[in-house]
């Protein structure tokens, strides 16, 4: 054990570099890391369990730092302890091309497991990762066997708890029982606009016990012999996750700053950093560590002994259950089934033949009974919403836990795969992040697509950090009916095709479910929204089931439905309109009017086609019009004549009539083209 001068030298390390670099960059945070670096100490220094001369170590600890503000304590800790974060990118904070961006990124820095910023989402994400060691614990763990066995640590703050979606995660956490999810608070009081006292009177540590949690309050942050040991009592919990509560000064060591807002988000400046080394009795240069300093930090010869031991385990393991072994290393690898194409394939030409008709919220259940019943890592879940989402399966029980903590087991021994997040869409969109983060599981989650709005951040997330999450959001439409403009989703198709990485699929009938299903299923590095009716849908007819998964395909051309002519205009649409579409294109070819209709699932998908394909499904020089009821905006770039869309909000009132009332019509649309053939 590190004695008291040594621990105080290890932390000054970390207030040094953090000043250091944000004076350096004119920019930053330095009051959290200078606050927290004694807590750092403890839990870097005496428990994580790490290597850093491999990051991607499977059964190493998570740390999270929720607080993401405080970048610099995450890379002054990666740097001391021998991370391959070399001190010039520390000197290289917040520039143009370092790895020490102003918050952490996920891929981008090694060591860190998951962008953090966006308050409360870190904390959010680190129940992802407890309840993805927890179930794969479940599922992989043998007597005399235990080769999943390892921690989450989150550090977070007075925002990440003012935040909502820290209420979420932590009911959850409680709800769980994960008890290996250890959070330290920071409890300096202080967020930008000062003194939290007037507006955050929480009870943090009675409302974590409300929820289940194991509380250990008023810990002295700075004594880190105190933290040291409320961290091993955290460990010994086997039925509730623990919060330790940090009673820490906000730049500590600064004689002017410490304790006040001034030191939370702008550099010291030099004359304050200069006092503040004379304070904590560092008197080393800029950016100079001695080497006593990173010998004590030094995590090198540790973490190697860490997964060493682990390897000889694991190989012991290998030896007396190979199957279970290779599934597990697959599965943390990220690889689908060898056999996952075929499946795939099959599941789709199985909807083709079938040609039912049904809503694509059912279609959707029918794909995911082939696809969970071949891929034991689909993980499901609804907020609240089962019934209407369809996301459970015959493959996936509720997940469920004892009294003791522990996962409830099927007669045949398996785990629960689908969970009732409540009513918590942001937490449960920001749990599935960690949970795809952690590894080994593939996430997936339903609510209604107006209520993607809740979610949003945390899509927008998974979509930064290129997580294969797979969020099903059902309802997409104003045929919806009677729910009203509340429900009925207009703006939210658009609004999630812009956030870049993010693939948006908007399927028309069984097949093309299928085929989304397949492709967000393959596609690790980036996730999904799959935007499902709540009305049927009647199979439409395919010319060429390949063509589905590049986004958009032709559909029907004027010869299938009579007309020996080439086309003179094209109808675009998506989901439930490609029906209207398919009328219109009838009712047009009784007029003599040719006209190709193309099924557009996946405007995300075909936007990255090469432009010979592009250039095949929509023809230059043909007038197109799009039909989706939604906003129109993002059609034009199609170079649409006319779009057939909804730009206001909707009404009360069943389907059918609305439908009529917005001018979502056969006929409407056969208007509208012969309307843009005579601009032409």
């Amino acid at each position: 054990m590190a004695n008291t001068q040594q621990s105080h030298q290890m932390a000054n390390a970390i207030r040094a570099l953090a000043m250091d670099a944000v004076q350096q960059a004119n920019s930053g945070h330095p009051g959290a890391p200078m606050g927290m670096a004694d807590m750092a100490v403890a839990l870097w220094g005496r428990h994580l369990k790490h290597n850093p001369a491999n990051p991607q170590w499977f059964d190493r600890d998570r740390f999270v730092l929720s607080n993401g503000h405080a970048s610099m304590l995450l890379y002054a800790l990666l740097h001391l302890t021998g991370y391959d974060l070399p001190l010039q990118e520390l000197k290289n904070f917040r520039q143009l091309g370092s790895r020490t961006a102003g918050h952490p990124e996920v891929g981008h820095t090694p060591g860190v497991e998951t962008t953090t910023g966006p308050l409360g989402q870190g904390i959010t994400n680190a129940v992802g990762f407890a309840l993805a060691e927890k179930l794969l614990a479940a599922e992989f763990n043998r007597e005399g066997h235990t080769v999943v066995d390892h921690h989450t640590y989150a550090f977070l703050g007075d925002g990440c708890l003012m935040e909502g979606i820290s209420h979420e995660a932590v009911g959850l956490a409680g709800a769980w029982k994960l008890n290996k999810l250890i959070a330290l608070y920071d409890d300096n009081g202080i967020s930008i606009d000062g003194q939290v006292a007037p507006w955050f009177i929480d009870n943090t540590p009675q409302r974590f016990a409300a929820c289940g949690w194991n509380v250990i309050n008023a810990v002295d942050g700075h004594d880190v012999d105190a933290l040291a040991a409320a961290i091993a009592t955290a460990k010994t919990s086997t039925d509730k996750p623990t919060l330790i509560v940090c009673k820490t000064a906000i730049g500590k060591g600064s004689p002017n700053r410490a304790n006040t807002a001034k030191a939370h988000g702008e550099p010291l400046g030099a004359e304050e950093i200069n006092l503040t080394r004379a304070v904590l009795g560092w008197s080393h240069e800029p950016f100079v560590i001695p080497e006593s300093v990173y010998a004590d930090w030094d995590a090198k010869a540790a973490g190697e002994a860490f997964e060493t031991e682990w390897t000889l385990r694991f190989a012991a393991y290998e030896a007396a259950y190979p199957e279970l072994a290779f599934e597990l290393t697959r599965r943390m690898r990220g690889d689908l089934p060898k056999d996952f194409a075929q499946v795939a394939v099959d599941t789709v030409v199985a909807a083709h033949t079938k040609a039912e008709t049904v809503a694509s919220r059912k279609a959707s259940q029918l794909a995911l009974e082939a696809f969970t019943a071949a891929l034991p890592e689909l993980l499901g879940g609804s907020a609240d919403l089962t019934g209407s989402n369809l996301t459970n399966t015959k493959s996936t029980p509720a997940l469920r836990f004892d009294d003791e903590g522990k996962v409830v087991k099927t007669e045949g021994g398996q785990i629960g795969r689908h969970i009732n997040y409540g009513v918590r869409e942001f937490g449960m969109a920001a749990i599935m992040n960690g949970v795809a983060l952690h590894g080994g599981y593939i996430p997936y989650g339903g609510t209604f697509l107006t209520f993607s709005d809740y979610s949003r951040n945390a899509i927008r997330m998974a979509a930064l950090m290129k997580q294969r999450v797979i969020h099903v959001f059902t309802h997409d439409s104003i045929g919806l009916g009677e729910d009203g403009p509340t429900h009925q989703s207009v703006e939210h198709a658009a609004s999630l095709r812009l956030i870049p990485n993010l693939d948006v699929w908007r399927p028309a009938d069984t097949a093309e479910t299928a085929v989304a299903w397949s492709v967000a299923l393959s596609n690790r590095d980036k996730p999904t929204a799959l935007l499902l009716s709540r009305q049927n849908l009647p199979y439409a007819p395919k010319r060429d089931l390949g063509d589905i998964s590049r986004g958009a395909y032709v559909l029907s051309e004027p010869s299938d439905v009579g007309l020996k002519k080439k086309p003179v205009a094209v109808i675009i649409a998506t989901g439930s309109e490609v029906q209207l579409a398919l009328k219109a294109q009838r009712l047009l070819a009784d007029k003599k009017v040719a006209v190709r209709v193309v099924s557009m699932p996946s405007t995300t998908t075909f936007d990255r086609e090469d432009a010979k394909y592009k250039k095949a499904v929509l023809p230059a020089g043909l007038p197109r019009i799009a039909v989706e009821m939604g906003v129109t905006d993002g059609w034009w770039k199609y170079g649409c004549a006319a779009v057939v869309g909804i730009d206001t909000y909707g009404e009360s009132a069943p389907a059918p009539v609305l439908f009529k009332h917005f001018g979502f019509t056969e006929e409407n649309v056969a208007a509208t083209v012969l309307a843009a053939l005579k601009r032409k």
